[in-house]
């Protein structure tokens, strides 16, 4: 009976109020947009990638955000104390066990894991440098926009906050990671079904892309804008990969340019950098930025 208005008169007899209170329980006098149910069907899936496209489109273009730089980055690479944390554990965990040999390998990723926080910091001063640099006077150029979740994420999210300047976070439903980073400027934590429709809004407004070392999510992301700068399907931007010794172990590209499965052209669509300041230099020079 909640759908019925409050001075609605009620029908005396009463298998008709009964009646009318399984007509207003049905689903079909709910107004479309009402319907979540219908909504969620697979005939209207067409109809939520666009719904999902264009709510993006409109908080960003309220926002007033022009560009934006895309920091990809491992959600297991965290800053140091929580990596020291988790290293103690697994040695007590091996030192309760000596025998057990996956308990000594959780030991040794924990330690390469530490070796790695050194990322975070380094994602987080480039927060830091692109914000204070590129967002002034109510211009929102340069904004930082991660995938949301933790570590690599919330670091770059993280350098944003710690100068006051707005960053963005497009999140999605994940086993291991639904809640945003808490470094996301409130309003601008834009949360995704679809990862297409998240890549896809990853790039509309890239002016570079950033990738600290990371796992599947980092490379598809990686990829994807590879493939589409490659293809000429985007104008090409910065592709600035942190950490040159991961990488090249990680993606051989030279092999590729071997194998004749890539041209040797195609290595120039990305520069390699150390630290935060010099992937924000490989940027401003290719922007022309002072």
């Amino acid at each position: 009976m909640s759908r019925l208005p409050a001075d609605a008169a009620l029908p005396s007899d009463p298998a008709a109020r009964e009646n009318l209170e399984k007509i207003l329980a049905s689903p079909s006098t709910l107004r479309a947009h009402e319907d979540l149910a219908w909504l969620a069907c697979d005939e209207l899936r067409a109809v939520r990638l666009q719904l999902e496209l264009q709510r993006a489109e409109t908080i960003l273009s309220e926002a007033g955000i022009t560009g934006t730089i895309v920091v990809f980055g491992g959600t297991r690479v965290v800053e140091r104390p929580q990596a020291e944390q988790r290293l103690a554990e697994a040695e007590a965990r091996a030192a309760a066990s000596p025998a057990d040999e996956a308990a000594r390998r959780t030991v040794e990723r924990a330690r390469r894991v530490l070796a790695k926080a050194r990322y975070y910091d380094e994602a987080r001063e480039l927060g830091r440098i692109a914000s204070s640099i590129c967002q002034r006077d109510g211009h929102y150029d340069f904004v930082v926009v991660t995938g949301g979740g933790p570590g690599v994420m919330e670091a770059a999210n993280r350098g944003a906050f710690d100068v006051g300047a707005t960053s963005l976070g497009f999140n999605i439903d994940l086993p291991h990671e639904q809640v945003p980073n808490p470094y996301i400027t409130p309003g601008l934590c834009i949360h995704f079904h679809y990862f297409a429709l998240r890549k896809m809004h990853f790039m509309l407004r890239a002016k570079a892309l950033v990738a600290f070392p990371g796992g599947f999510g980092t490379m598809d992301e990686l990829f994807e804008t590879l493939t589409l700068i490659q293809t000429g399907k985007m104008k090409p931007v910065p592709v600035v990969l942190v950490g040159r010794q991961f990488w090249e172990k990680a993606i051989d590209l030279e092999f590729l340019v071997e194998e004749g499965t890539i041209s040797s052209d195609d290595l120039h669509i990305v520069s390699y950098a150390e630290t935060a300041a010099e992937a924000w230099e490989a940027i401003a020079r290719f922007h022309g930025i002072a």
